[in-house]
């Protein structure tokens, strides 16, 4: 959980810090002021959220979605295992879904169908990382923060094994580190 572990730092601090502030006047000007139902993907998403919510102007509610697909691998299983509810109302709401990352698709079109049965009013996806060479689906979210290529990146609330969430940076992990 050292930063010798990574190959390389992807996304400083500092542009993630830069890019969330844009991304908070985004949803801003898209939601101009309308109440918003921020879902956060826990756990991985739980850093970029908290900063996100500083970032935007309009009014909202927190919520928390626990949805797995990597476990303690490195790649996903394709089959995310949606483990936790909400507590907060859905149906007419304007949903926010937040999420770490973007990678083959299937965890956050698995949540936006879920969610969607419960009759919002709209849903809209924030992710703070986006990998297209991943995608099994034709999902794409509304807002991205950076698009990165293909490693396995850690930092910034991203983990593997439940470490390395705590880096204030995206690095890519050394794969001597999982394999």
């Amino acid at each position: 959980m050292r930063e010798e572990d990574l190959e390389r730092i992807l996304v400083s601090e500092e542009n993630i810090k830069s890019r969330v502030a844009e991304l908070g006047q985004e949803i801003d000007a898209f939601y101009e002021g309308k109440e918003i139902l921020l879902v956060t993907l826990l756990n991985g998403a739980i850093v970029f959220t908290a900063d996100l919510i500083r970032n935007i102007r309009s009014p909202l509610w927190l919520d928390t979605l626990r949805a797995q697909s990597y476990g303690s691998g490195t790649t996903s299983s394709g089959a995310p295992e949606i483990t936790g509810d909400l507590r907060l109302p859905v149906e007419g709401a304007e949903v926010l879904l937040v999420d770490d990352i973007l990678d083959t698709g299937n965890t956050l079109s698995r949540v936006v169908a879920e969610l969607g049965h419960r009759n919002p009013a709209s849903i809209r996806t924030c992710a703070l990382l986006d990998k297209k060479e991943r995608r099994q689906t034709d999902f794409e979210a509304d807002w991205v923060g950076f698009e990165i290529p293909d490693h396995f990146v850690v930092g910034y609330g991203l983990d593997y094994a439940e470490r390395y969430r705590h880096f204030p940076y995206v690095g890519i992990l050394k794969p001597e580190m999982y394999s």
